[in-house]
């Protein structure tokens, strides 16, 4: 098993906290996001690690993993960023956001899956908006699913109404689901200009976008869920909540 974490954008909501760093290396109860993903991780066995990096991307320098460089990460987004290590997709991983805090039990429970596409749902989501004005509802990548399978997911393809849980930037993909993903992904580069899903472009889109479009070509993508254990940095409000809790914790 591998995984691909995605670190390449400049985290921009988080304004002078990553004028100067990405913010996969802000620091929460005294390690880097980075350093916790990395420990969950390799808690469950999985040491062959690769990072897209980007925005300042030699700050990210951990021994033992492989790199790739994006270095349009301001014109694209992030599966664009996660293509650029197509070449480590050679057989089952696990995809990461870089931006997420998640324990060791969420990755076991992933990797337990047998789908071929499995992503990590929070159906307790809701609470995480309880005051978070920073990053209303609307950004939220919410997931309409039934009986263990996602039949829509993305920021604007679910309503608050009708959702399952929120997708939270964790996924994993059999040898045969990254190949499927592959094949999807190339016949959209013939005309990377052309609208993606809800993005303006390939070069838009979100991880959201392609597990919709995986959907629509009758591909299954299994919901496996969690109540809670995991938080989102993408504001100073966020960064704020999470060390508070991380703070009263021990």
């Amino acid at each position: 098993m591998k995984a691909i974490i995605v670190a390449a954008g400049p985290g921009s909501r988080l304004n002078h906290l990553t004028r100067n760093r990405p913010k996969c290396l802000l620091e929460v109860g005294g390690q880097t996001i980075m350093e916790r993903t990395l420990g969950a991780l390799r808690t469950n066995g999985i040491e062959d690690i690769s990072v897209v990096r980007g925005w300042q991307s030699h700050l990210i320098d951990f021994p033992g993993l492989t790199y790739y460089h994006n270095p349009d990460f301001r014109d694209n987004n992030i599966l664009v960023s996660l293509f650029y290590a197509e070449e480590a997709m050679t057989g089952d991983f696990v995809f990461s956001y870089s931006d997420i805090v998640y324990t060791e039990e969420t990755v076991a429970r992933l990797l337990k899956s047998e789908a071929d596409i499995a992503a990590i749902v929070d159906v307790n989501w809701a609470k995480h908006y309880v005051g978070r004005d920073q990053h209303p509802i609307s950004e939220a990548e919410l997931v309409k699913a039934v009986d263990g399978r996602i039949l829509k997911i993305g920021k604007e393809e679910v309503t608050p109404e009708e959702a399952h849980g929120e997708f939270i930037g964790l996924a994993r993909f059999t040898r045969a689901g990254a190949e499927l993903m592959k094949v999807a992904y190339h016949h959209a580069m013939e005309n990377p200009d052309r609208p993606f899903r809800h993005a303006a472009s390939l070069r838009k889109a979100y991880m959201t976008d392609m597990l919709q479009e995986l959907i629509d070509r009758g591909m299954t993508v299994a919901s496996v869920d969690i109540d809670g254990g995991w938080a989102e940095i993408d504001t100073p409000q966020d960064l704020a909540k999470v060390q508070h809790q991380f703070e009263n914790s021990g």
